[in-house]
């Protein structure tokens, strides 16, 4: 079982059992508390009261042998001393005591101790065969021989009452003790899911937020390595004189271009690391601890919108613009369109936000693996799908001679990481290379409205 932090006030005032972790009361040797140290005094200053109590009786019983009288206050003071040892054995303790209930008076007082401590911390099973051969001793002399005889039905009655009051009184507690173990054992555990709850938050977390930083800046820095490469390749042939040199006009749009790309990617950057530290703010408390569980019941979307200034989030109307950027790049995109307009009333077109975000992640996904391992060659996108049908992106291009990429550096984990987005929707994936062409296939659900499940 987990441990479970315990004061030191609290281990003062709770059984050992209660503050050691034992799995069941008894289980094993257990350190006593303070509050064990109180209760052992008690109970033996109790026994050895009753002990006294009863030792002026023994002498006015003249119907008793004189033997059995010289054993009852030496066995009753044997059971009184092996009180200090109950806890550790439990068991042996009570079978021990079988003589001494049988045959002496002086022990009744630790003799309640002991059945009290017998059905605490023995099994049930094992505790009622123990009281039983108690029974089994006791009631025959006291009914043949142990009373008077118009005085035997009573006190076996008494007996019986008597073992049973305390036997029920510490199985009652053991239930109980059992019931605190199993209740701090529960509490433990659920902490730990708790915590590994938390921990496969933070994992999911981490995995949004590289799937969007490669979908925002793989993108970006592709544009901006084929336009430097661009300029590098003109240069070169310039200088070996196959090419003329690049006019101011020509240098100035390249540039621009180069500039505008690159601030581009720095502003979407911008808005994923507001999303972070918007995240940071939200789990965070009010004194600016931190809160624990504000982030456990959500998934992070780094994808929405970060505040009032944030930028415009990708959807079905933004592919047009990025298909124009890849043209501007001097991609060779054909771009194809296949979506029914949109109609205002329940039957609208539009899809929701993160299907459409996810659409478009498909196309920058294509387009970008388009640059880097088949630069120069046409590019087909086409976006098709209807309510009820879903929404299929398809982005195809030639393979490149020889099959040798840009050599534009890349983690390799984008077409994982869109996998993962699709599946989460409800999507699939599907790519490879046939008949000397490349084709990225993404397949969206596009639900009725009153259908729709989700952000």
């Amino acid at each position: 079982m987990t441990g479970h932090p315990v004061s030191a006030f609290a281990r003062r005032l709770l059984p050992g059992e209660l503050t050691s972790g034992a799995p069941v009361p008894g289980g094993g040797r257990v350190r006593r508390s303070a509050r064990d140290w109180v209760v052992d005094v008690v109970l033996f200053g109790w026994a050895v009261l009753c002990w006294f109590a009863l030792y002026d009786q023994v002498a006015t019983k003249t119907f008793l042998p004189g033997w059995l009288l010289a054993l009852d206050p030496p066995l009753g003071a044997v059971a009184c001393l092996s009180l200090w040892v109950r806890r550790r054995w439990p068991l042996g303790v009570a079978l021990a005591a079988v003589p001494a209930a049988a045959l002496t008076d002086t022990v009744m007082g630790a003799l309640a101790v002991i059945i009290f401590n017998l059905a605490l911390r023995t099994p049930p099973r094992t505790a009622g065969a123990v009281l039983l051969l108690h029974f089994a001793a006791t009631l025959p002399y006291v009914l043949l021989y142990g009373a008077p005889h118009d005085e035997r039905r009573t006190v076996a009655a008494f007996v019986v009452v008597y073992y049973l009051l305390f036997f029920v009184w510490g199985s009652l507690t053991r239930v109980r003790r059992q019931l605190v173990l199993k209740l701090r054992e529960d509490a433990a555990r659920a902490q730990a899911d708790h915590r590994r709850r938390l921990a496969d938050a933070r994992r999911a977390e981490r995995r949004a937020i590289a799937r969007e930083m490669h979908d925002v800046l793989a993108h970006r820095v592709s544009l901006l390595s084929v336009h430097a490469g661009a300029l590098a390749y003109r240069a070169q042939r310039t200088a070996a004189g196959e090419a003329t040199p690049l006019g101011d006009e020509e240098i100035a749009q390249s540039a621009t271009v180069i500039r505008d790309n690159a601030h581009q990617a720095l502003e979407e950057l911008r808005d994923v690391l507001h999303v972070l530290r918007e995240d940071e703010d939200e789990e965070a408390g009010p004194d600016g601890s931190r809160g624990g569980t504000a982030g456990a019941g959500r998934r992070p979307d780094p994808e929405r919108g970060a505040g009032d200034g944030a930028r415009p989030q990708p959807d079905l109307e933004r592919i047009g613009e990025l298909v124009a950027e890849a043209r501007a790049a001097g991609q060779r995109v054909r771009f194809v369109e296949r979506l029914p307009e949109r109609t205002e009333g329940a039957d609208g077109c539009p899809l929701r936000p993160q299907l459409q975000r996810t659409a478009y992640r498909a196309v920058q996904e294509g387009l970008t693996n388009a640059r880097k391992h088949a630069p120069g060659q046409p590019v087909e996108v086409e976006l098709a799908g209807a309510v009820g049908e879903g929404l299929t992106v398809r982005v195809t291009n030639p393979l490149a001679a020889g099959r040798e990429g840009a050599g534009i550096p890349g983690a390799g984990a984008g077409l994982t990481g869109l996998r993962e987005r699709l599946e989460i929707e409800g999507g699939s994936l599907e790519y490879g290379a046939s008949r000397d062409a490349f084709t990225l296939v993404a397949r969206l659900p596009w639900p009725a409205r009153g259908r729709e499940t989700g952000p």
